[in-house]
């Protein structure tokens, strides 16, 4: 997998103080691939994914009923700043949201992404459903 920096020493993008490849990177290779042990740990690894243009990845964990068909170019220009999860919440064992913020900036502005993201654990592995913007 390519990345834009050493993975064995860069800070996640996801916020953590954990190096990538301890952190989301796991998720996104090896054998623990698409095993993230639960929905907010997914979140981070998506956005970590977005960070990095892992659109395979992205595909992969989104569930397959609201999956688009294929991930659009990113913006050109557009900088991921950082990750605020601001809160996750268990429904059942397989349901769950995660409440987050992703700040960007694209063009020389700044943008705030406030979403309430919906999960779905199906087969032991947990999906992106879909999000409510704030």
């Amino acid at each position: 997998m390519k990345t834009i920096f050493d993975a064995t020493k860069a800070a996640c993008p996801c916020g953590t103080p954990h190096a990538y490849a301890d952190c989301c990177g796991r998720w996104h290779i090896g054998p623990l691939h698409l095993q993230a042990p639960d929905a907010a740990t997914l979140m981070r690894s998506r956005y970590t994914a977005f960070v990095l243009s892992l659109n395979d990845y992205l595909l992969e964990t989104w569930h397959p009923a609201t999956r688009p068909p294929s991930m659009d170019a990113a913006d050109v220009g557009l900088r991921w700043l950082g990750l605020d999860v601001r809160g996750h919440r268990a429904i059942d064992a397989d349901h769950a949201t995660v409440e987050f913020v992703a700040r960007s900036k694209v063009g020389g502005r700044a943008q705030r992404l406030h979403e309430v993201s919906r999960f779905l654990r199906e087969g032991g592995r947990w999906y992106y459903v879909d999000g409510d913007l704030r």
